[in-house]
């Protein structure tokens, strides 16, 4: 399998006797459908329901967890934990470790790892291991980046900024990311509100273009409107925010959308279960 070491990712460990009750009270993920061999993806919200830190949750042993997250926001994501931690018999640390690293392909060969594998839960229709306390080093990083954008998986940072991103603009909702079924977490009422009530209108999705794709961060427009903000590009794909009424509107107009100067296609990540809305809503009417 093709791999990557990705340096900018940092562990934080959450363990102790109420080590998942506790997170399982704040964090999006449902850590009752959590298996011992999955890194689910997952948020800490603000009380509003926006995304304030996102991650992947794996079980790192009995009462223990393993949170994998930017390295820049590490500290800030330890600190809004401890906040949180009251009385609960828990422990916050960071992970002192070399490297993470993630594989993926069709070929099932990893035996440059030490560690055993971790299936990455956001990618539905392929197969994507994560692997930490490895000293496997090297490989792909622009290879990785093109292979996630092209499965439709957002990161913050890359293609959105904590604090802006409800869970269903970055399609957490679709990849496993929130658990509806489990009880309340911090953001959970907005959240649910929006499930129940099918208001998400903003959507992340696949962008490709027949010429390579301007940088991160710009606008998507319609006759000068803005429909979306670009994120993350690998040449000529790349994913982008997006108001999903605007884009049905352009689309039945026959109207094109631009990234500054550059004409692109939009398209629903093929995994997805959300669609168009068969009504769109005009810029003018939102």
């Amino acid at each position: 399998m093709p791999f990557a070491s990705l340096r900018d990712r940092a562990l934080v460990s959450v363990s102790g006797p109420d080590a998942e009750h506790f997170l399982q009270n704040i964090l999006t993920t449902d850590l009752d459908v959590l298996g011992s061999s999955e890194a689910k993806p997952g948020a800490l919200l603000t009380p509003q329901g926006k995304v304030l830190f996102d991650f992947l949750i794996s079980r790192a042993g009995e009462n223990a967890f393993r949170l994998e997250c930017r390295t820049e926001t590490a500290d800030d994501f330890m600190r809004r934990l401890t906040l949180y931690k009251l009385r609960a018999n828990v422990q916050i640390a960071k992970v002192d470790q070399p490297v993470v690293a993630v594989a993926w392909g069709s070929d099932s060969t990893t035996s440059q790892f030490e560690s055993a594998p971790f299936a990455d839960a956001r990618f539905i229709d392929t197969a994507v291991k994560r692997f930490y306390d490895d000293t496997a080093d090297g490989g792909d990083l622009a290879e990785w980046q093109a292979f996630r954008i092209a499965h439709g998986i957002a990161e913050s940072g890359a293609d959105y900024q904590l604090g802006d991103a409800f869970p269903h603009d970055v399609l957490l909702d679709e990849i496993g990311g929130v658990g509806f079924k489990k009880g309340c977490y911090v953001g959970q009422e907005v959240v649910s509100r929006m499930q129940h009530r099918g208001t998400a209108r903003r959507r992340m999705l696949i962008v490709s273009a027949e010429r390579p794709l301007p940088t991160s961060r710009a606008e998507l427009t319609v006759e000068g409107r803005p429909v979306g903000t670009l994120g993350s590009t690998a040449g000529r794909t790349g994913l982008a925010i997006a108001r999903i009424d605007r884009v049905k509107a352009a689309l039945d107009a026959g109207q094109p959308i631009l990234a500054e100067d550059v004409a692109v296609s939009l398209a629903i990540p093929s995994w997805a279960k959300f669609s168009f809305p068969q009504e769109a809503v005009g810029a003018e009417d939102a």
